[in-house]
């Protein structure tokens, strides 16, 4: 039983990782250097955040 949740977790972060790839696809073709910033920006701030919180918890 514990293997189906395993793939399902699996399938779960590879389709979160193709979104984050598809948002920064949309943002580069959009050729706009503003998006492309912002998207970056959110993007580092996301990491900061995430490494802050792992810390916090452990």
């Amino acid at each position: 039983m514990a293997h189906k949740g395993s793939s399902i977790n699996k399938t779960r972060g590879v389709l979160y990782q193709l979104a984050r790839f598809l948002g920064d696809f949309s943002a580069v073709s959009s050729g706009s250097p503003a998006k492309i910033a912002r998207r970056v920006g959110r993007r580092a701030v996301g990491r900061a955040v995430g490494r802050g919180m792992r810390k916090l918890f452990r």
